[in-house]
């Protein structure tokens, strides 16, 4: 499965089998997550067995249920901390889906735990992604049309339509889109909206958008 046949087939899922990660899965995860903390200068943890982070009022009014591992996404507090968070923790997702789990991003209903992972000093947990293998395999969500998310013009090159389609499948808070694409020659900028978690909606965005359009065609603004 590579990343695009990812992003088809991933969609959110809050109800999982009782089945924890294996030992040889969860590495494969955590060498991804490793990368990811190098090159984002992060501090995301896979955190296992950890079912009380699931088991509150909040987690049953979010409808997740059989969720005992889940991914910590922890950084240096920073403007762009949100951002780097859904960029890299979107990358974590996809990463899971190539190994045949589900996921689902968490930013409220669930309980934290300090002691299930690590915050160091000036660091912040910013969401929780649930892991797992899921007792489905979740619905696609509905997305608005591509000419309310991006600039389009006649002599757009493929990547950046290709970029487009990847951006519009992409995850955001409660299936806000809250962004705006747009470009000049080589040079692809993203805005965020107002509302709740757009910044990290915008790094999920742009991981996507990277994914379709190919890094080496373009440029961020």
């Amino acid at each position: 499965m590579n990343l695009i046949e990812a992003i088809e087939q991933r969609h959110s899922v809050r109800s999982y089998l009782l089945q924890p990660l294996d030992d040889e899965t969860a590495e494969q995860l955590n060498e991804v997550i490793r990368e990811c903390n190098e090159e984002g200068g992060l501090h995301i943890q896979l955190v296992r067995n950890d079912p009380s982070a699931f088991s509150s009022g909040l987690a049953k009014y979010g409808q997740f249920s059989n969720v005992t591992d889940y991914i910590a996404l922890i950084g240096k507090k920073s403007s762009d901390l949100e951002e780097k968070a859904g960029y890299y923790g979107e990358k974590i997702v996809l990463a899971a889906q190539r190994l045949g789990l589900n996921t689902c991003w968490v930013a409220l209903t669930f309980r934290k735990n300090p002691d299930a992972y690590t915050v160091s000093a000036g660091e912040k947990l910013v969401m929780v992604i649930a892991v797992g293998h899921g007792a489905v395999q979740g619905v696609p969500h509905k997305s608005k049309e591509a000419e309310k998310l991006a600039e389009l013009k006649a002599d757009d090159p493929e990547w950046y339509l290709r970029g487009i389609a990847c951006a519009i499948k992409a995850p955001t808070a409660m299936n806000q889109q809250k962004f705006r694409i747009s470009r000049k020659g080589n040079t692809v900028s993203i805005r965020s909206g107002l509302g709740i978690h757009t910044k990290t909606d915008t790094g999920i965005v742009r991981y996507h958008f990277e994914i379709g359009a190919g890094k080496e065609n373009f440029e961020w603004e």
